[in-house]
């Protein structure tokens, strides 16, 4: 039987991997897979939304439906034993759980304090900040880069996401690529001021940034990530925190027009000011 157990953003992920599973490998609508395994189409449902925890005999008889053998059967029970955490810990190359997790979020909210946020950078300074960190080999890149412009259709669609950046200063001083990455990610900046709020040079970055991502029907997620792991949160008192970080930033952020001018003034700057504008980081 599945429990059924408040969701998290990696259960939904690997729910969602389970429906596209059943999508590829079989002619079968989840009614259909419901009725061929003996359970409630309920059921199919709430594992396929990663609304309930499926049993290792609940994972065996699905995955088996879809022509998977003990070997996938081991790896996706391993990865999907901690789904429900509170705290979910993963590796820094996968994306898919952050990628849905914005792609289904109501409302974003995010600090950065030494990079900008991911969905209003460039190709060219993703490129610049990937070869800077290191931590990928240079043939994953390209693909990196392109993921990471991928992501940013979430800001296009017509039921997009409630988006508010705080961009500490600090980020805006750090050279990542040449002068000419600079001037491109400052003007598309200036082009998404609208979503973005700064933080002024004087405020002391004390945190190293967090993305709150909240949700029609399921708990608000907060997120942070170091070359070294990504961490999805639900822990209600991290939450709290979390909340209570973004009030004391609105507190001593800039308004909307005083960070559009002041973004301005960074996509205006001449070429010689740019080469002096901040520690070169790539």
């Amino acid at each position: 039987m599945a429990h059924s157990t408040p969701s998290t953003a990696y259960s939904r992920d690997l729910g969602d991997e389970l429906r596209r599973l059943r999508e590829t490998h079989t002619n079968l609508n989840g009614n259909a897979l419901a009725v061929r395994l003996g359970w409630d189409p309920s059921k199919v449902s709430n594992i396929e939304h990663g609304k309930a925890r499926p049993s290792e005999i609940d994972l065996v008889q699905y995955l088996t439906m879809c022509g998977k053998d003990i070997d996938f059967f081991e790896n996706f029970k391993r990865r999907y034993r901690n789904a429900f955490d509170e705290y979910i810990v993963q590796v820094p190359g996968n994306l898919r759980t952050v990628a849905m997790a914005e792609s289904t979020a109501t409302k974003i909210f995010s600090y950065n304090t030494l990079t900008l946020p991911a969905l209003v950078q460039t190709a060219g300074y993703a490129d610049s900040l990937y070869r800077l960190v290191g931590s990928v080999t240079e043939e994953r890149i390209p693909e990196l880069v392109q993921i990471r412009i991928d992501r940013q259709a979430v800001l296009r669609k017509h039921d997009r996401p409630d988006c508010l950046f705080y961009v500490h200063e600090l980020a805006l001083q750090q050279r990542v690529g040449d002068d000419r990455v600079m001037e491109d990610q400052y003007l598309k900046l200036l082009f998404n001021a609208h979503l973005i709020r700064l933080v002024p040079a004087e405020v002391p970055a004390v945190s190293a940034g967090v993305v709150l991502w909240e949700f029609d029907k399921a708990m608000p997620v907060a997120y942070s990530d170091t070359d070294l792991v990504r961490v999805f949160v639900q822990d209600l008192g991290a939450i709290a925190r979390t909340r209570l970080l973004f009030n004391q930033l609105e507190g001593v952020a800039l308004d909307a027009e005083q960070s559009r001018s002041r973004l301005a003034e960074y996509a205006g700057r001449p070429r010689e000011e740019l080469d002096d504008s901040g520690p070169q980081l790539a």
